[in-house]
């Protein structure tokens, strides 16, 4: 597919992309071959126009009579969303969480792989998690040049987010995923995406309350 295409692909639809994908694998696990769209939307809790409108942007359509294939379509979005020499990432921060997100994506992706974690706590430094060894932060700089790492996904506290943040910078990531409860800033040139834990348990809290 055309990287100029691909670049204008608006983020929310890389975003849902990525949930079709993992919705599709769950599927052709089950021996299924097809699907149709309105399949793929109550998967995901949206419409089925939304589905043909984020597929026909990427340029697929499907069989009127027998939906879409779901291999050639899982095949289709790895090539947008994902790097053909594939990304390497670094968690920052191996406590609890930091930990269950390690284990949770060994060997999730072919593509994308956790291949260090960063940590103050001596008695983590030097050990290996879910397959993912653990350095103390004073080598990052060092471990994310010989690894070539891109990106990192921070869960340290939330007073040590904006120091953890600017370290991650410094060392040459180009891409962050911040699940600390304080916000962050970096430069134009690197992608931010930050999720809010408190914030979503609110929205549910919020609609549970008022139905």
């Amino acid at each position: 597919m055309d990287q100029d295409i691909i670049k204008k692909i608006p983020h929310k639809t890389i975003e849902r992309l990525s949930q079709y994908r993992r919705a599709l694998l769950i599927c052709l696990s089950q021996g299924k071959t097809h699907i149709f769209s309105h399949e793929v939307a109550e998967i995901q809790h949206i419409t089925a126009v939304q589905v043909r409108r984020d597929l026909m942007l990427i340029g697929y359509s499907g069989n009127l009579r027998r939906g879409y294939n779901i291999k050639d379509l899982i095949a289709l979005i790895g090539t947008i969303i994902d790097s053909q020499d594939g990304q390497r990432v670094a968690v920052f921060g191996m406590g609890n969480f930091g930990r269950a997100i390690s284990a949770y994506f060994e060997g999730r992706r072919e593509r994308l792989s956790i291949v260090a974690g960063f940590d103050v706590n001596p008695q983590k430094i030097g050990t290996s998690i879910a397959g993912v060894p653990v350095y103390h932060i004073d080598r990052a700089c060092e471990i994310i040049s010989k690894e070539k790492i891109k990106i990192g996904i921070i869960t340290v506290p939330g007073n040590q987010a904006v120091e953890t943040a600017k370290i991650m910078v410094d060392c040459g990531i180009k891409g962050i995923l911040n699940y600390s409860p304080s916000p962050v800033k970096v430069p134009e040139d690197v992608f931010l995406e930050e999720y809010d834990m408190i914030t979503s348990l609110e929205k549910v809290a919020f609609y549970v309350k008022e139905h």
